[in-house]
């Protein structure tokens, strides 16, 4: 497999909002999937992009169900894909957007893998944010995992509210989520659901990151894991999601 052809390929087929070609499909191993969707952020970080840090993804039972995969999985954020509580976004310009609700964790010590303990990751983490991701459904996500991951794992945007200071005595597998869709509840779940601690999250993406010669840098944000499964959104939609003890995050579609 020639890594840097195939993400040459890809990168420009994304340049024409074209996603997850045909010519691609089943030629993927776990980590080739892997090792093109970096060189892609390579090339997105050669045009001009930033990198503001990296999500981890399947983290719940649920979300794992939904996708019919057994383990989590890792991507990229870009800074141009932060976006700020209360957002309005335009639905035609995303591709069958999903969200999903979790925490934003900001690195505050340097993390390499490949043995980050979870007491490592818990000295790591300088703040908490209530976020949202904006997922993209590109393709078929299950029917081949590995594609997807070179597609960077359906992300496109992530949504956080005013950042927290971390408080390592307080448990984040104790935040309670409340999810709303147009003023109706739609979920309740706690952080246990993200790999029973998002800790755990962050323990694994410092690990499985070693595997490829990167590690979690002071200033990263970390996208944790969506404490639910995936939902569909509409146009006219407006999402509230509220983490307790660290606020509330809100989007709306149009």
């Amino acid at each position: 497999m020639d890594i840097e052809y195939a993400a040459q390929s890809l990168w420009e087929g994304i340049q024409r909002k074209q996603h997850m070609p045909e010519q691609w499909r089943g030629k993927f191993s776990p980590a080739q999937g892997y090792a093109v969707q970096l060189a892609v952020m390579r090339r997105m970080l050669a045009a001009g992009e930033v990198q503001a840090g990296w999500k981890v993804g399947l983290t719940s039972a649920a979300m794992r169900a939904q996708q019919k995969v057994s383990e989590p999985c890792f991507g990229y954020l870009l800074r141009s894909g932060h976006l700020r509580s209360g957002v309005r976004l335009a639905m035609d310009e995303l591709i069958a957007p999903g969200i999903e609700n979790e925490l934003c964790l900001t690195i505050g010590e340097r993390l390499q893998g490949p043995h980050v303990t979870f007491d490592q990751a818990r000295r790591s983490i300088a703040f908490v944010e209530p976020a949202l991701e904006v997922a993209e459904v590109r393709g078929d996500f299950a029917a081949d995992l590995n594609l997807s991951m070179a597609d960077n794992a359906q992300q496109r945007a992530f949504i956080t509210a005013e950042p927290q200071p971390y408080d390592s005595r307080i448990p984040l597998s104790q935040t309670a989520l409340d999810l709303c869709f147009n003023g109706t509840h739609a979920a309740s779940a706690t952080g246990v659901e993200v790999m029973d601690d998002p800790l755990n999250s962050v323990v694994w993406l410092a690990n499985k990151l070693s595997e490829f010669g990167f590690a979690l840098e002071p200033g990263m944000r970390v996208m944790s894991g969506s404490f639910t499964r995936q939902y569909a959104v509409s146009r006219g939609d407006l999402v509230h999601a509220s983490f307790q003890p660290y606020g509330d995050v809100t989007a709306s579609f149009f």
